[in-house]
């Protein structure tokens, strides 16, 4: 069996990797960030080495046609990263959490084609933006310095966290590329409307704690009004 076909068939096991999100609001604020903190622009270059790599690797799998294996899951949280170009080589690698590092960019994972699950909280990205990979399915870039919501058009993207960030507005969430796509979780950011959102499959939207205007679904469209959002 190839990996086009373990990964059509395969779902993310949601209580294996996001048991952090059942917890989060009980433990918001000790794991990540706080919200309006100050940090430093600039940190000592700490780049992902290959004996960080052999530290975080786990979950051997079958590759390709079954006869080779290789490890899928990777775990690098907290190590001060401020670069991720060795992941450009790992191109078997499903899971994959940077969390907590000082990252800026994330171009290293458009090469990971068979990636199902991201979690990039708490560095200092500004965007979200990747190439379209075609098996993600859950991604988290929580706690950042994300500005926009451009550059998100992963086909099988079911669940996407933005929380804590600067988001203004919401766009460039195409409803014809996001056809998965039923979670999103947007509080903790600078929402004035939630006009943009126009998502065929959503289901659940976590928005502020405060009154926003532009939500009401009529035919697949986004019209403005205001309501209380809890």
């Amino acid at each position: 069996m190839s990996d086009e076909d373990d990964l059509e068939d395969f779902e993310p096991d949601q209580d294996d990797f996001e048991k952090e999100e059942d917890e989060k609001e009980t433990e918001e604020g000790e794991d990540y960030r706080k919200e309006g903190e100050e940090f430093p622009e600039e940190w000592l270059p700490t780049p992902l080495t290959e004996d960080m790599m052999k530290e975080g690797l786990s979950l051997l799998c079958k590759t390709g046609s079954g006869l080779a294996h290789a490890y899928v899951k990777l775990e690098v949280k907290e190590r001060d990263l401020t670069d991720i170009y060795l992941l450009r080589s790992y191109i078997h690698l499903r899971y994959v959490d940077v969390s907590e590092n000082h990252l800026t960019d994330l171009s290293p994972l458009n090469y990971l084609t068979h990636l199902l699950w991201l979690k990039a909280d708490g560095n200092q990205l500004r965007s979200a933006q990747l190439n379209a990979l075609p098996y993600l399915q859950i991604a988290s870039f929580a706690y950042n310095q994300i500005t926009d919501t451009e550059g998100i058009s992963h086909p099988r993207l079911e669940t996407l966290n933005l929380k804590g960030n600067k988001i203004h507005m919401v766009t460039g969430l195409d409803p014809q590329k996001l056809i998965s796509l039923h979670t999103v979780e947007l509080r903790g950011n600078q929402l004035e409307s939630t006009l943009g959102i126009n998502l065929p499959k959503l289901k659940n939207l976590y928005l502020v704690t405060h009154w926003v205007t532009g939500w009401c679904r009529e035919e697949g469209t986004v019209l403005g009004v205001r309501m209380p959002v809890f």
